[in-house]
């Protein structure tokens, strides 16, 4: 089976035990929330068999996963180490009894170091990761995707990501608890609801032609109060009101936010919709 890691920086100091913690919480509570929209991204652009999928930020690797299973070769880059690391425990050192996915490619580093000619050129880009959810969060996030061009076929789709109109996802009014923190210190970086355009203006940016979008049912649902607190925070829409205040009350305060949602069997439930915007290279 072909299949690799590939490195491009140099071997650093173990990660924090609260980032590994983090990131944990992030694959094993939070990535399955997305889900349906990785499916329903797949079925529209009609991923399968023969697809050369790269995603850019491709994390701990669910959406990798998924692809894979549909017979497409995928190439995930990220530059978060810990995550990527997840990622290869997930789709290089599978479980007994089941094969690694053919192919795959885990790169560190950027977009552009993705680049492979001995395999053909990309026919799918993806980019998962929500954009919108903070100010100045998609400025990265253009010259990558100009960087990710050259790697893929003319006239491949380019998948963004975003979630829905704030009236929409009810995992919004926990959200509020991050803008209302860096608000009342005056730190800024805290979350804020997305704009009806952010994804087609960062499409338009990168010199990419929108060419349709999608809305998906993504409820957030968790086993109890402690794993829905670990699992939006790992996020890292919570990162700013940390650092503007401390994690002991950013904790509690998303768990008095978080009481509205929890059922009488004390699992907590929040519908959302998320939007994805369909590109096009040049």
């Amino acid at each position: 089976m072909a299949h690799t890691l590939v490195r491009h920086h140099p071997r650093t100091a173990a990660a924090p035990a609260d980032t590994v913690a983090r990131a944990r919480d992030w694959a094993e509570i939070q990535e399955r929330m997305l889900v349906p929209l990785y499916e329903a991204v797949y079925e529209h652009v009609e991923v399968g068999k023969g697809s050369e999928l790269l995603g850019l930020g491709c994390g701990s690797g669910l959406a990798l996963l998924l692809a894979a299973a549909r017979g497409a070769r995928v190439t995930g880059v990220d530059t978060d180490r810990v995550r990527l690391a997840l990622a290869r425990e997930r789709l290089l050192a599978p479980e007994p009894g089941r094969s690694c996915e053919e192919g795959t490619r885990l790169v560190e580093g950027g977009p552009e170091e993705a680049a492979d000619p001995t395999r053909p050129r990309f026919d799918v880009i993806t980019v998962f990761q929500p954009i919108g959810c903070t100010a100045g969060d998609s400025e990265g996030l253009v010259p990558a995707l100009q960087a990710a061009v050259p790697l893929a076929e003319r006239g491949s789709p380019v998948v963004l990501a975003s979630w829905g109109p704030p009236e929409r996802c009810a995992t919004s009014s926990v959200l509020r608890v991050a803008s209302r923190l860096t608000e009342r210190l005056r730190t800024g970086g805290g979350w804020r609801p997305t704009r009806r355009d952010d994804l087609e203006d960062v499409a338009t940016r990168a010199g990419l032609k929108p060419d349709g979008s999608g809305r998906v049912a993504c409820p957030f649902g968790y086993a109890d109060l402690e794993s829905a607190v670990r699992g939006l925070l790992s996020t890292g829409l919570f990162d700013a009101a940390v650092r503007a205040t401390d994690q002991a009350q950013v904790e509690k305060e998303v768990t008095e936010a978080l009481h509205a949602h929890v059922r009488a069997d004390g699992t907590v439930w929040m519908p959302n919709v998320f939007r994805y915007l369909i590109a096009r290279t040049p």
